[in-house]
């Protein structure tokens, strides 16, 4: 029954990673993009997760929903917000 459950989470994480990774492609607005991409990065580390491999998810978080989105804010701060 576990199984079942952490199979069922993990089709779930993995269709919302599908849809936020389309979203943060096709958005306009760069930062709304960039959350897009770090909710993206949170449910592969849910994945991670589930598939029992927590060193994974202990680099992945930080570095994906972390450190990656600041230094794209960064980045974009220094340009147009709006992507024309």
């Amino acid at each position: 029954m576990i199984d079942l459950i952490a199979a069922l989470l993990m089709a779930v994480a993995a269709v919302t990673s599908i849809v936020f990774t389309y979203l943060a492609v096709v958005e306009k607005n760069l930062i709304q993009a960039v959350v897009f991409s770090a909710v993206q990065s949170t449910m592969y580390a849910l994945i991670y997760f589930l598939l029992m491999a927590p060193d994974i998810v202990l680099v992945y978080l930080p570095v994906g929903v972390g450190i990656y989105p600041a230094i794209i804010l960064l980045l974009i701060k220094k340009t147009d917000k709006v992507d024309e």
